[in-house]
């Protein structure tokens, strides 16, 4: 099975890209939005660890919100409690797949998680910051604070760039971002 890994700084499109691959794709945000619904443990853990911001299962958006404006400390102790909750639905994933030619992951902390492998094929995708702050600002639940904290538990882009074994331009035009797609797949399978 081979493994693609899309990487690429927030809102530049890497959801959209693991998509046109026409594979399996295992979304992390997908996953711990899931997690924040139906997980009574981590949310009993979420509660123990954070009981200023956590009152009533299912945790909401606004109490996770809160919690990570209010520190860099509370994002952390989130942090500790889901990431090993993605990792085990990562493992399912990849267990349920196994026999497929290619998976696609996209997990925006793969590489800071290290939740990498040697053989896998990283993209990049990369996308001018006006673009993607113009586009974030459309979406409904975008706060700025938020993005902040978020852009400072990931490495730094041009760390991500240079461990990448392709590069595909996002200039969000479907035909543009299709082309790069099919012609990494024509390479690698």
């Amino acid at each position: 099975m081979i493994r693609v890994a899309v990487v690429g700084d927030i809102g530049s499109g890497k959801s959209y890209i693991a998509n046109l691959f026409g594979y399996p794709v295992f979304n992390a945000d997908f996953e711990v939005a899931k997690i924040y619904k139906t997980n009574k443990s981590c949310f009993k853990r979420l509660k123990k660890n954070l009981p200023k911001y956590f009152s009533a299962f299912p945790a909401n958006k606004i109490q996770i919100i809160k919690a990570i404006e209010d520190s860099e400390k509370n994002l952390k102790k989130i942090t500790k409690i889901i990431h090993p909750e993605i990792r085990k639905k990562l493992s399912i994933f990849l267990k349920k797949n196994k026999k497929r030619k290619a998976v696609i992951l996209d997990i925006p902390l793969l590489l800071e998680n290290k939740l990498n492998q040697k053989s896998d094929i990283i993209v990049f995708v990369q996308s001018k910051k006006s673009e993607i702050i113009k586009r974030l600002k459309k979406r409904d639940n975008f706060n700025l604070n938020l993005y902040n904290q978020f852009i400072k538990i990931q490495l730094p882009l041009s760390y991500k760039k240079k461990k990448s074994d392709h590069i595909i331009k996002n200039n969000f035009t479907n035909n543009f971002a299709k082309i790069s797609v099919k012609k990494i797949l024509k390479e690698i399978i």
